[in-house]
């Protein structure tokens, strides 16, 4: 992959996942009527808006830039912009590649990392991502 080069995708879950975007959305609706009969309509609405919010993101369009100065992810209401020197290390998986800040593994790469999912262009994000800060692992 050439360094001049860059990658932008859209990240959808909601579209990607039909089924679970369904069960999702059952369960918010169910558990907030079983809550709102149970407890009032206080509580129902209280429900919907904790879960609601809690799977915002997964309802909701992120878009994804890599190019040869860094990464930058665009969401609803903020943009995060990082360099990739920033990044010591990248781990892949099925779904994605975790981007972490250590050179070692550790605990906090979840909340100091940003992992960046797949969308039906796995190899290529990968390949970019390995060409970019090389074999690091």
């Amino acid at each position: 992959m050439n360094k001049n080069s860059k990658i932008e995708w859209i990240s959808f879950p909601a579209k990607e996942h039909p089924r679970r975007t369904i069960l999702a959305t059952l369960f918010i609706v169910g558990l907030s009527i079983t809550l709102y009969l149970l407890y009032g309509l206080l509580y129902g609405l209280l429900s919907i808006l904790f879960l609601g919010g809690s799977l915002f993101p997964y309802y909701t369009k992120t878009r994804y830039k890599l190019d040869k100065d860094g990464i930058k992810i665009k969401k609803n209401f903020y943009t995060i912009e990082k360099k990739w020197s920033s990044f010591r290390s990248y781990y892949p998986d099925k779904n994605g590649v975790l981007l972490s800040p250590f050179t070692v593994p550790s605990r906090l790469e979840n909340f100091r990392g940003i992992f960046i999912p797949f969308s039906d262009n796995k190899k290529e994000v990968f390949s970019f991502i390995k060409s970019i800060l090389g074999k690091k692992n």
